[in-house]
């Protein structure tokens, strides 16, 4: 039985001031005898129409912003605020016993890269010798245990529950990525912070933030909201990189960059398919990953590894073991020397990125086959510059599904071509089923080429009308080479 609504100084209470609580709930289905229920309000369904069946369910409180009609149950606690998602971060860290005081917790977030960064910091010190936790797109773990991933950042009560696992588990430490979603939904409200990182910024989620601006906006507050303690770590390379720390209030602000003089200084010295030397601030070495893009993401592990008191000859011996994350550049070879990459690129940006290092490093006489498609349900604006990117870098381009989600394949397809001139065209075939579309890249390709399979990386399923179905490029790849 706990009292948490202290951590609401401003709600004004009707009924009984300090009801035991047995759970928290958000999902009205959820609730039972002696729960408290947060009606928050989502972009589709507004919890507050849900308060009646939570107190039918036997609910003993309820958060809202307004009080339902009518009569109100004289036993059940009405808790009002002002923001319900803001109170749900914070009644769950409370919940959890604010387990992220517990934790060095650094989050990521920019729009590419996010989950390199955070899933190879986990990496790094793990192997430095620090029980660690992960939350990121492609996985959760707490310590060594794995658990499967829902969201880039998951609901609060998700969050801090995982976090006071780690706790139990003796984790020093906790890695995540920040997604822009998340900040503006409240989701790390109340979470204490001792880092933040940002890798870039470029167009993606104007389906939910309607302007690049609020886009911006939204990474901005990830770091207006870091503790005085922290450090600030940011790609001074991406113009928009200083402006995001204009109002963090931190002890340490710091710079990555490759360009550009910074606190953490890395270079490219020699590049080839199966890695790359760079050098981190005069210091060379070794790693199993290539691109600028990777270059970008193991400065900023070096730059963090730094802020967090690691010894820099150590980091960068164990840098140089690290392998490169699941469905970020992985490679498929097959017996007769054709190449396949299968990456998670599914924006313009990433695309290009991973696009150029191919080209960078392919042999003259050897084709680039690029099969790519568009997610359903989101920004729609990215959908004709993605075909033009993959046109542009490629020497034949197959147009497909990704995951359509609730809309028709055809469409998003008709969008995408939309973006290529006749040329282009000339060069680009449209095949609907993605197996079909990977096969056909693979009978096309010579020994000696490469094959791009961008958009889905990790994911192992399709989302076709509401369904998700068992599918893996890798293992089509791997399928279709054989």
């Amino acid at each position: 039985m706990i009292h948490i609504f202290d951590e609401l100084p401003d709600a004004r209470i009707t009924g009984p001031q300090r009801p035991g609580i047995r759970c928290i709930q958000f999902n009205s289905r959820k609730v039972g005898k002696g729960d408290l229920f947060v009606a928050v309000r989502g972009t589709k369904v507004d919890g507050h129409d849900y308060i009646p069946d939570a107190v039918a369910q036997g609910a003993a409180a309820i958060v809202c912003e307004t009080l339902p009609a009518g009569d109100l149950e004289p036993d059940v606690s009405y808790v009002l605020v002002k923001d319900s998602a803001e109170a749900l971060a914070l009644l769950a860290s409370a919940y959890y016993g604010h387990p992220s005081e517990k934790l060095r917790l650094v989050g990521v977030t920019g729009t590419n890269g996010k989950t390199t960064v955070a899933t190879l910091l986990y990496d790094l010190f793990t192997a430095l010798g620090h029980a660690c936790g992960l939350i990121s797109t492609v996985v959760y773990r707490v310590g060594d245990e794995r658990i499967e991933s829902t969201h880039t950042t998951p609901d609060p009560l998700t969050l801090n529950r995982l976090m006071a696992e780690m706790v139990e588990a003796g984790c020093d430490y906790c890695f995540m990525e920040v997604s822009s979603h998340s900040i503006v939904q409240e989701r790390i409200k109340g979470l204490k912070f001792a880092g933040g990182i940002f890798t870039n910024i470029t167009h993606d989620h104007l389906d939910y933030h309607k302007t690049f601006a609020e886009y911006i906006k939204a990474k901005q507050l990830f770091f207006t909201g870091l503790p005085k303690e922290a450090f600030a770590l940011t790609n001074i390379d991406d113009r928009n990189g200083e402006v995001m720390l204009q109002n963090a209030n931190v002890c340490r602000k710091a710079a990555y960059s490759l360009r550009n003089v910074a606190d953490y200084h890395g270079r490219i010295v020699e590049e080839h398919l199966d890695g790359m030397e760079i050098e981190m601030n005069r210091q060379q070495v070794w790693v199993q990953f290539i691109g600028r893009f990777n270059a970008y993401n193991l400065t900023a592990i070096y730059g963090a590894a730094m802020e967090l008191g690691q010894d820099s000859a150590e980091v960068l011996r164990i840098m140089s073991t690290l392998r490169p994350v699941s469905g970020r550049f992985e490679q498929v070879r097959a017996a007769d020397g054709r190449l396949a990459i299968v990456d998670y690129a599914h924006t313009p940006d990433a695309l290009q990125n991973v696009i150029d290092t191919i080209n960078e490093l392919r042999k003259k006489e050897a084709q680039l086959i690029t099969v790519v498609g568009c997610g359903g349900n989101r920004d729609t604006a990215k959908r004709p510059v993605m075909a033009r990117v993959a046109a542009d870098g490629s020497s034949r381009v197959i147009l497909t599904s990704d995951n359509p989600r609730f809309e028709d394949p055809q469409a998003i397809l008709d969008e995408m071509r939309a973006g290529l001139d006749t040329g282009q065209m000339a060069r680009t075939l449209t095949i609907s089923d993605r197996r079909e579309a990977i096969r056909t890249a693979a009978a096309l390709a010579r020994p000696g080429d490469i094959i791009l399979v961008a958009g889905k990386g990790h994911e192992p399923y399709q989302e076709i009308a509401g369904v998700r179905h068992h599918f893996d490029d890798r293992e089509e790849v791997t399928a279709a080479f054989a």
